[in-house]
């Protein structure tokens, strides 16, 4: 009977979710109501239906296994069940009682722990829907233990085991109730209510079970009808304690007319909440919710922004969004601003008592730190009601200089991680350019070899050829041998310019013994286009700071004569101040499109000799008007100036 009341109750919690479109949830509780109906026609089933309801447990809240550890927990949890269940059934025996009960214990145990591991990183939607489950195994949990406690006691109720697993018919309505969106917002009130009630039940069963048997033995006859009636007037007592206390609070402050509740509970409550690991998000809607249970009964609004913007973020009642931008005149006066009423709002921010009825009283309170306005705590009364008094204003302030502080952190973190995320990204970049260098270093060493292979080693075995040729032709043919001795003299001159041009490809003379400017004079009398060069520098660079500009406008140069088209022309210029040195190798060609980065090999080997110095590249071009290739290397020494 109870295995039928739970397969229902699982069916229900899966309408529930479809209807809710809660598509994986509903999957998750259809697969328990299946195999829990099942168990009921099939006892041996029981153990599959076990295992089903780990599964159910482990995809709290979303009905995902979205971990490796959580789909291994399950594998191994349905394999055990399917192998119990095929057992069970191919020997004709039934489920032993105590395996159940400890496969049981620890299907709930690894349940919980998944439960409390996913619920402090969950957002707040599952957040609830998992403190919903909470709430309900609390409550199991107080149920098991009282009745457990009767049973042991007064020998009742008889069928002990049948009770406890009714307490499961708990799980799935909590499972239900945390999937309904009009239930779903009082998850932590009901987990709060379970665990006083819980504790309050426990003290009851444990107090006792300490007098009974520290009385030396149970009770008999009429003594067991006298306790039984006591210990339930005194958990019926626990349970309504604290509501009763709530409810008579209210009442005797309705009595002299103070329908809010005491102001301090929403300092008290607000300062707890910061202690704990809760989304800023949530904490400021609680916020919201305490203003308007304590000082705001007409309305209660948080508004956080910076710069002189501030929106309103959550507000109880449910408001529209908005959005005011304040003067730095403004923005100083609030910042400085203790609290606020309706005189002084009148003249530094009317905009909040475009709706507020005449007569109704409202407190502003500044979220500042360090005389930064981050944003406004803002509370209402109705028309007509009392004035706030100066307790209530300590409150105000003391929760608004708690706000502004956990915003500031807030905006620490946030700058930390924008930092990290920094420091991730340059790292990367700083990766790929070194893999790029020793690509680059890999290449050109590969071209030199091939250069000499293919250059002046031909040339060279070409020398050597003649040179055997002219050895044997020296006594039977002269003017042979003196045509060929002028061959050699070409071939070696033609070898000395390859010799010349590799060298001057790894590392120009010119440069190392004479600078920039006549280093790229050089290069543009070689250049595909017409090419001027202005240098302007105070002397002369470090090394590696004058070969990074050499091969940048070199690259640039070439990239030029490549693509600007044969009409175009080049200018390069080369300047320098105290602090930067800047260059500049610009054409009147074709253009193109930039795409916001640089790409292409040339761009990228330029940009990372001037990274690897500590300077910068950019390049400007636009379709039909050229394109300008810029660098800049801050904080370079100028060593004297060496004449030519």
């Amino acid at each position: 009977m109870v295995s039928a009341i739970l397969a229902v109750i699982w069916a229900l919690v899966a309408l529930g979710c479809w209807r809710t479109r809660r598509t994986e949830p509903a999957r998750i509780a259809t697969l328990v109501a299946a195999s829990q109906a099942a168990a009921t026609a099939w006892p041996e089933v029981v153990p599959v239906a076990m295992a089903s309801w780990l599964v159910g447990g482990l995809a709290l809240p979303t009905g995902l296994l979205g971990t490796w550890v959580r789909r291994i927990f399950a594998a191994v949890g349905l394999a055990g069940g399917v192998a119990w269940s095929v057992s069970l059934l191919l020997s004709g025996g039934s489920v032993n009682v105590g395996w159940a009960l400890a496969s049981a214990a620890v299907i709930g145990l690894v349940t919980l722990i998944a439960v409390a591991w996913r619920c402090s990183r969950a957002t707040v939607e599952r957040r609830r829907a998992l403190q919903w489950v909470a709430a309900a195994a609390v409550a199991m949990a107080a149920a098991d233990a009282v009745m457990g406690a009767l049973h042991l006691l007064f020998g009742a109720p008889v069928e002990l085991l049948t009770w406890l697993v009714a307490a499961l018919i708990l799980l799935p309505l909590g499972v239900l109730l945390g999937e309904l969106p009009r239930t779903a917002r009082y998850a932590e009130w009901a987990l709060i209510e379970a665990i006083v009630a819980a504790g309050l039940a426990f003290l009851v069963i444990g107090v006792y079970l300490v007098v009974v048997l520290g009385l030396g033995r149970m009770p008999v006859g009429g003594e067991r009808d006298i306790l039984a009636a006591s210990v339930v007037a005194a958990l019926v007592s626990a349970v309504l304690a604290l509501p009763a206390r709530v409810r008579l609070s209210t009442f005797g402050r309705s009595l002299l007319r103070r329908t809010e509740a005491p102001p301090e509970e929403a300092l008290a409550s607000f300062g707890a909440r910061m202690t704990r690991a809760i989304p800023f998000d949530e904490l400021l809607l609680q916020l919201a919710e305490s203003l308007h249970a304590t000082l705001g009964p007409a309305g209660a609004e948080v508004w956080v922004g910076g710069d002189g913007t501030l929106s309103r973020t959550v507000s109880v009642p449910d408001r529209p969004a908005d959005r005011m931008q304040l003067t730095d005149r403004e923005r100083v006066v609030l910042g400085r601003t203790r609290i606020a009423g309706s005189s002084w709002l009148t003249v530094w921010l009317p905009a909040l008592l475009t709706t507020q009825p005449v007569n109704a009283p409202i407190r502003v309170a500044p979220v500042a730190h360090l005389g930064e306005l981050l944003g406004l705590l803002v509370v209402r009364r109705p028309a007509g009601a009392e004035l706030y008094d100066e307790d209530e204003d300590r409150v105000l302030v003391e929760l608004a200089r708690q706000v502004g502080l956990a915003l500031h952190n807030m905006r620490l973190d946030t700058a930390l991680q924008a930092s990290l995320e920094e420091l991730r990204q340059r790292n990367e970049e700083l990766q790929a350019s070194r893999l790029r260098i020793v690509t680059a270093a890999d290449n050109s060493r590969r071209e030199i070899e091939r250069n000499l292979h293919d250059g002046a080693q031909q040339h060279l075995v070409a020398l050597s050829v003649k040179l055997g040729l002219a050895g044997q032709l020296l006594d039977e043919d002269r003017a042979a041998v003196l045509e060929l001795l002028e061959e050699l003299r070409t071939d070696v001159q033609a070898t000395i310019a390859t010799l010349r041009e590799l060298a001057h490809g790894i590392y120009p003379p010119l440069l190392r013994n004479h600078g920039l400017e006549q280093a790229l004079r050089a290069v543009t009398r070689r250049a595909a286009l017409p090419c001027a060069v202005t240098v302007e520098l105070p002397g002369r660079y470090p090394e590696e700071v004058e070969a990074a500009v050499y091969f940048c406008c070199l690259e640039a140069i070439q990239n030029a004569g490549k693509h600007a088209g044969p009409e175009a022309s080049i200018t390069v210029q080369i300047t320098a101040d105290a602090s930067t040195l800047r260059f500049a190798v610009g054409d009147n060609g074709h253009g193109f499109e930039t795409a916001g980065t640089l790409s292409g090999a040339g761009f990228v080997n330029m940009a990372d000799r001037l990274g690897a110095i500590g300077g910068q590249l950019s390049v400007e071009s636009t379709v039909g008007s050229g394109t300008c290739v810029r660098g800049e290397i801050p904080a370079v020494s100028v060593a004297p100036a060496v004449s030519a």
